[in-house]
């Protein structure tokens, strides 16, 4: 199936590993031309040139902090000044740290909502910009499960993530005349290094060893495994791309059937 990504720009933020990485790689894979970003200047450049050499795709990488908002401006601002316009993006942050409500202050709230919330809203603003000029395009925020079910020791990222959500569901009514399409994948445990750390957290809090963790943790999934960041990646370049063009407004569970609910 050609998902008509050739020569289509697409913003992949977070992508120097994990789902991101995912993520942009595919649509490389896919002939579009990816404009990558990440906190760490030398992970980036390195995921960059991985995924350039084993694609033979354009890719720029850039460094980005998602809870500044000069960052993700800069980073817009270069995709554009690299490539001439923008056709999709794809929303990740790291997510905040875990804890209780009694864990947090003012200022957690308020980093946590800097990275999480506000980022999308950030880059959302500047990409829609953009889209607007090249008559449409795609963006697609990437949650949680939390935003289903709230996850115990994940008050910040249950609340914040809820509210992306919300976003998502309400701009994609008022970008849809401008022929901007807006999505949210919702994620089941994928084998990436944010899994790893809250197996490792729980571990810890319990007082069991991490393979134990994460054995009880896969039991819960029917299909009995932690998936593969590709196995996301795929849906997500799918909702990105020109072939997913009625679709918006949506939300995509895609967790190995671990979510209870009908809807």
């Amino acid at each position: 199936m050609d998902l008509g990504l050739k020569d289509k720009v697409i913003m992949v933020a977070g992508a120097s590993k994990g789902l991101g990485f995912s993520t942009a790689k595919i649509a490389a894979q896919e002939g579009a031309l990816v404009s990558i970003g990440s906190r760490n200047p030398e992970t980036i450049r390195a995921a960059g040139e991985a995924i350039a050499s084993g694609t033979g795709a354009r890719v720029e990488a850039f460094e980005l902090d998602m809870s500044d908002g000069e960052s993700i401006n800069s980073w817009v601002d270069r995709t554009l000044a690299a490539f001439g316009r923008i056709d999709g993006v794809f929303v990740n942050a790291g997510g905040p740290p875990a804890g209780t409500f009694a864990d947090f202050d003012d200022s957690g709230w308020q980093d946590a909502f800097e990275l999480t919330l506000l980022s999308a809203v950030r880059l959302i603003r500047r990409a829609a910009e953009a889209m607007k000029k090249n008559g449409g395009g795609s963006i697609l925020t990437l949650t949680s499960i939390s935003v289903k079910e709230p996850v115990p020791n994940l008050i910040l990222s249950n609340v914040m993530r809820s509210g992306v959500v919300s976003l998502v569901k309400t701009i994609s009514r008022e970008f849809a005349p401008y022929g901007i399409r807006v999505n949210n994948i919702i994620p089941g445990f994928f084998d990436t290094e944010r899994l790893k750390n809250l197996d490792a957290i729980t571990a810890e809090a319990q007082g069991k060893d991490i393979q134990e963790v994460k054995k009880n943790r896969q039991s819960a999934v029917p299909l009995e495994r932690y998936g593969d960041p590709d196995e996301l990646g795929r849906s997500a370049v799918f909702l990105l791309s020109p072939a997913a063009s009625y679709v918006t407004g949506h939300s995509y569970v895609i967790d190995g059937g671990l979510l209870h609910g009908t809807m």
